[in-house]
């Protein structure tokens, strides 16, 4: 790996970020800071950057009251001749959250931020000042590019478990030191209510920490965001948020479980059932609670590209919002799909013009893996191994485009089956040919139950190359089986490698690509 050491980031680790999270630490969890009593505007929610570029990036805070967002940058932790930013004013109607885009800022440096909240009747008046940092993207290739990935938090009622020390993965992930965490959505499980304690086969007791909007299933605005403000209770999280930019796609737990637009609940936990209503609630809550750029747009979509200097250009899907309906999905014609025509045509219009070495599909679900919804099909493979249906069809063309255009370097990461696993789909296995190899990782999840591994369908010859799941369901985070994946691209021979790791960073699988290859 070519990165450059970093002393600076090491010692920001061990001081002022340390610092910061301890005296940011929400009321909820007993740790008020004296000065939330002067009256000050507080960020008891830390502080997180997203959607980085080589010159720009978000940055995100929650004040306890109403207040003006400022944020001052420097090249060094001492803040000395900083710039300074004048963000929103927080207030009720975004849940006294804010992001203010950074622009102009240097390739492939390490920027400090801190963010300060102004009383908005005298500006003078602010409170203690929340320290971060994030590194921006490098115009020069060989400086490398290395991320991490996952997703799946805090589900099926498992949450914040402070006998385990809450969510430790995320000590794992920054040890790595990443240029940023790719979460392929679940971020929440806003149809998962949390409990105190929940019994464990093995007569343990599993303790979590609860908050009253985590009580019952989310279906007002303010359920939704009490979801995210729950996760913001983590202390680990917290702490990585002020070092580790973010590019965080949803999924369908930030709604309810398997929904797709149109749907009319009949689950008897709802009184609110028209899942539009929902979703579009839990959208406004989830485009509060992270820095990302699209949501601020006119159409508010989550689907985008981020482009990470010369090596590395991440597409990240929606496989939720334009979906059709999950049916038994063996339709022959199927022109809306998983991801709606609009999103194809962007994705493949992006894909054609991208000159980066490399481009992952961040998709929020597995291509080859069966994933039922009762008796429906809640992704793409519905296990009939021959040609095409369904929503495989929007697959299939994608697949052939790539072939035909001689797209190079195209890998799929994905989270969502609660397993970790390596899939290199082959033509010379498929019933479907017309498509160059290329490799789907899927790891996870963060802090959630673990499942037994997913059917494979043959239609585009998916050869399992490494698993690692339990063999019954919704095992908790204390039995482990809690994963996230790493991407290692060298700057220099262009390489990528992915390393598939166990909570504690443990490496299980490790697959190195080369540069230059149609599909891959």
């Amino acid at each position: 790996m070519s990165h450059r050491p970093l002393p600076g980031r090491r010692s920001v680790l061990r001081g002022s970020l340390a610092a910061s999270a301890a005296l940011s630490l929400p009321t909820a969890l007993g740790a008020a800071p004296a000065f939330a009593r002067s009256g000050r505007p507080t960020a008891g929610w830390g502080v997180q950057a997203g959607d980085v570029t080589c010159d720009s990036g978000l940055v995100w805070v929650r004040s306890d009251r109403p207040a003006r967002m400022i944020v001052e940058t420097s090249a060094t932790e001492s803040f000395r001749n900083p710039r300074r930013w004048h963000g929103p004013l927080l207030g009720e109607g975004t849940d006294f959250t804010g992001t203010t885009r950074l622009r102009g800022l240097p390739s492939g440096e390490q920027i400090h931020y801190r963010v300060l909240l102004a009383d908005p009747d005298d500006p003078r008046r602010t409170g203690e000042p929340v320290t971060g940092t994030f590194r921006t993207a490098s115009a020069k290739r060989r400086e490398g590019v290395r991320f991490v990935w996952s997703g799946d938090l805090a589900g099926q009622g498992w949450g914040i478990n402070p006998e385990l020390g809450g969510y430790r993965i995320y000590d794992a992930m920054g040890a790595l030191d990443p240029d940023f965490f790719l979460c392929s959505g679940d971020n929440i499980y806003a149809d998962g209510p949390i409990t105190q304690a929940v019994a464990l086969p093995d007569g343990r007791t599993w303790r979590n920490i609860t908050t009253e909007e985590k009580a019952k299933v989310a279906e007002t605005l303010a359920e939704f965001r009490g979801n995210f403000r729950y996760n913001l209770l983590d202390e680990n999280l917290r702490a990585f948020n002020a070092r580790v930019p973010s590019i965080v796609q949803w999924d369908d737990h930030e709604v309810v479980n398997n929904w797709y637009p149109g749907e009319i609940l009949t689950d008897t936990r709802y009184t609110e059932k028209n899942v539009d209503v929902l979703a579009a609630r839990a959208r406004r809550a989830f485009s509060e609670y992270f820095p990302i750029s699209t949501l601020r747009r006119p159409d508010g979509r989550v689907y985008r590209v981020r482009h990470h200097g010369p090596l590395l250009d991440v597409f990240v899907l929606d496989m939720r919002t334009y979906r059709n309906a999950n049916s038994p999905d063996d339709q022959p014609d199927d022109p809306q799909g998983i991801l709606g025509r609009e999103q194809l045509e962007w994705l493949k219009r992006e894909l054609s013009r991208s000159r980066a070495v490399w481009k992952v599909i961040a998709s929020d679900m597995p291509i080859g893996l069966v994933v039922p919804d009762g008796t429906n099909i809640e992704a793409v493979a519905q296990g009939d191994p021959g040609k095409p249906l369904g929503r495989e069809l929007q697959i299939a063309e994608l697949l052939r485009f790539v072939k035909h255009r001689r797209i190079t370097g195209t890998v799929w990461l994905t989270a969502d089956v609660h397993h970790t696993s390596a899939q290199h789909y082959q033509p010379s296995k498929a019933a479907f040919t017309d498509f160059e190899p290329f490799w789907e990782f899927v790891s996870g999840p963060l802090n959630a139950g673990a499942f037994p591994a997913s059917a494979l369908d043959a239609t585009f010859g998916p050869d399992r190359v490494f698993v690692k799941a339990p063999t019954t369901a919704n095992v908790s985070p204390a039995g482990g089986y809690q994963f996230f994946g790493e991407v290692d691209i060298d700057g220099h021979s262009g390489e990528l490698t992915v390393r598939l790791r166990e909570q504690d960073g443990t490496v299980l699988f490790t697959q190195t690509l080369q540069p230059g290859r149609v599909g891959q």
